[in-house]
């Protein structure tokens, strides 16, 4: 079983996935961090953002389970990584990974921007998560915070509100609702009623 989770920054679509993993007992990869994991790796080797064939390179020597999300969180390899998620042949390098993730039994939970559309078309359920910028904005400020870094609500959400835009307009594989994804709009549920939805939804698709 694929379950496929799309959705712009903090409405909780990575929280979900990892508990949807845990339930249903699937394996679990936050798509994003293999672009972060590239873009960190650029930024450590002082190497310009723009090299495909370099990122290219460091594609194909990832080692998905050495991704430290700690590490990759921060929020200079963030922008570094919605910068080289336009690069085409980087994005088919990443999304044959992902792929093949996807197909090794017993299934997985894989969330990003463009699972149900492009990286696994044919997954058993899909999941579109969303929630308001200005909602979004909250969670990611109170979770800086509680993380004890610096963060302002305006300038974080201004943050959200140009990744949403790069996301949704770049060329290739832009972030979208697949035409048989399931909309869960998380903006007034905490993470409980989010995940009671989407295990309902996810029962649902395989028959339960």
């Amino acid at each position: 079983m694929i379950i496929a989770i799309d959705g712009p920054a903090a409405s909780g679509k990575g929280t979900l996935a990892r508990r949807l993993a845990d339930h249903f007992g699937l394996r679990h990869l936050d798509t994003g961090l293999t672009y972060r994991a590239v873009a960190a790796a650029l930024l450590a080797n002082g190497l310009p953002l723009g090299d495909e064939s370099v990122a290219i390179e460091i594609a194909q020597n990832l080692d998905l389970a050495q991704m430290d999300k700690s590490i990759l969180a921060a929020h200079e390899i963030g922008e570094a990584a919605s910068r080289i998620a336009v690069l085409g042949g980087l994005r088919e390098e990443l999304v044959n990974l992902q792929r093949r993730f996807a197909q090794t039994p017993p299934g997985a939970v894989l969330d990003g921007r463009d699972i149900g559309t492009v990286v696994c078309p044919d997954a058993t359920v899909k999941l579109f998560v969303t929630a308001a910028p200005e909602a979004r904005a909250r969670r990611r400020t109170d979770e800086m915070i509680s993380n004890g870094k610096d963060a302002g609500y305006t300038s974080v959400l201004d943050d959200l509100k140009r990744r949403d835009e790069r996301d949704s307009q770049r060329t290739v594989a832009p972030m979208k609702q697949a035409d048989d994804a399931v909309l869960l709009d998380t903006t007034e549920m905490d993470i409980e009623s989010a995940f009671q939805a989407a295990v309902d939804i996810v029962s649902r698709a395989k028959g339960v």
